[in-house]
């Protein structure tokens, strides 16, 4: 990401001040798709993540079709959930495919947002991060040796003063601005060279795994139908992505040649879909929404599972638990409707009751994970010392598998602190900072358990990286 440019002093030369103007600009552009919400680059608690193992699980079925057919198997590709309510997919690094709760809810069937998945690994199979990355240091060097000669040309306008100089100087700062203006357009123009390929290369996807573009095709023309008018006057070299009537011409013409065009999601990916949203709805939306969205004469499965969430969040428990367990009656092999109910139950102070669905749940859900973590915080939460060998065992099971889960340290603390094994809780909390990107209580914390550890053991070693890690740096603020 861009770093933030300080103002400048009148005592900086303007050639230095647009050479830094230009970094900043080619910086922010060098993110293929639009970066992270502002408010989602604090770390730690501060970013809007959500996880869940119900909507992970889905769109990793979703993905790992597509992650094949671009060769991508074996990359470790992870979906990040964004809580953000906008429409919006991206990648940073070659990692990660970051994913607003936005366009999960407004994605009314799987082939939409799986077009759009597929879209963004189109960026990651072509690398044009890393491509990307080169064009914008080709960029900046062919800048600077432009700017530095527009400098010059102001410099001899200045020795040989007079109307020569007024001359040269109007030159050399013409010369600074047209190669800015250049640079900017030639890191634009790469970067819809590469919205194009990612489109060709989704379709390519999605064909190879016997799946429509049609929602692909559905999705991006309710963005071009919203960009037509603002883009009406807009200059087509100034934009990062393809202008909208370009974009779908193109994509109708690759997309409409498949022959699964006219193909269905299967009815099964469907109903699971229509689950998640509902999800999403009574976990992230107001009751009184929740209700007209899902009005009690809809007594679809969806329906009664997005009344049953924002019960338990703003209503009565035991009508939560009645509507759960209603659920549970019409899917009883279903993971997350008992993972609901320990989750409601351990929220409302009944940690005891919440241990027996959530071991449920753990037995039943395919990857159940943060489900482990959760069933470890109901064992710890019950206060009652003969749960804290089992809450080590399963927490620790689960932070091997999601060791950036800062709360699943702070359950582990406490496990530990249950047991009286003082060092071993200074450890996990000096992991919970560290997760957090709280590096100074992190450090203070693993030097403590430093003292209390034996030198050399796993743990001491553990806690000793933490003591030496550097300190990262600070988040941009946009």
């Amino acid at each position: 990401m861009a770093q933030v440019v300080p103002p400048h002093t009148s005592e900086r030369p303007r050639s230095a001040r647009w050479a830094s103007r230009l970094a900043a600009v080619a910086a922010a552009a060098a993110i293929a798709v639009p970066p992270l919400p502002a408010h989602a680059q604090q770390r730690g608690g501060g970013v809007p993540l959500i996880r869940d193992a119900e909507i992970e699980q889905l769109l990793k079925d979703y993905t790992q079709p597509i992650f094949r057919a671009a060769g991508l198997a074996k990359a470790n590709l992870k979906i990040v959930l964004i809580n953000d309510k906008s429409f919006n997919a991206f990648v940073v690094d070659g990692r990660r495919i970051f994913v607003n709760t936005g366009a999960l809810a407004e994605s009314t069937t799987p082939n939409q947002i799986i077009g759009v998945l597929a879209h963004e690994t189109g960026h990651i199979a072509g690398g044009h991060l890393s491509k990307l990355r080169q064009e914008l240091a080709n960029v900046q060097t062919a800048a600077v040796i432009g700017m530095l000669l527009g400098a010059a040309a102001v410099a001899a306008g200045s020795a040989v003063g007079g109307g020569a100089a007024d001359g040269a100087g109007q030159a050399g700062m013409a010369a600074i601005h047209a190669t800015q203006h250049a640079a900017q357009r030639s890191l634009l123009s790469y970067q819809r060279a590469h919205e194009e390929a990612a489109d060709r290369a989704a379709v390519k996807f999605l064909s190879a795994t016997g799946q429509s573009a049609k929602g692909m095709y559905e999705t991006f023309k309710r963005f071009a139908d919203q960009s037509m008018f603002t883009a009406r006057y807009a200059d087509p070299y100034a934009q990062s992505h393809p202008m909208a009537t370009e974009r779908m011409a193109a994509l109708t013409e690759i997309a409409r040649t498949s022959p699964h065009w006219d193909k269905k999601d299967p009815p099964e990916l469907q109903a699971r879909h229509d689950m998640m949203r509902a999800k999403l709805s009574g976990f992230m939306e107001a009751p009184q929404t929740v209700g007209r969205r899902y009005p009690m004469s809809d007594t679809s499965l969806p329906a009664r599972y997005a009344r049953a969430i924002a019960t338990y969040r703003h209503g009565d428990i035991r009508a939560a638990i009645a509507q759960i367990d209603a659920l549970i009656a019409v899917q009883p092999n279903n993971p997350y409707f008992h993972e609901l109910k320990g989750q409601a139950l351990l929220e409302n102070g009944r940690a005891a009751e919440a241990i027996a669905p959530l071991r449920r749940a753990v037995a039943l859900a395919p990857d159940p994970t943060l489900i482990q973590i959760m069933l470890g915080q109901a064992l710890v939460a019950t206060n009652n010392p003969a749960h804290a060998e089992e809450a080590i065992a399963i927490l620790r099971n689960g932070l091997a598998r999601e060791p950036d889960t800062p709360h699943g340290y702070q359950q582990l603390a406490m496990a530990y602190g249950r047991k009286g094994d003082y060092a071993q809780a200074d450890l996990a909390s000096a992991q919970a900072a560290f997760a957090r990107g709280d590096i100074k209580t992190a450090r203070e914390l693993a030097a403590r358990a430093k003292t209390r550890l034996p030198v050399g053991s796993p743990g001491w070693v553990r806690a000793d990286d933490i003591v030496a890690a550097k300190v990262p740096p600070p988040p941009n603020r946009r």
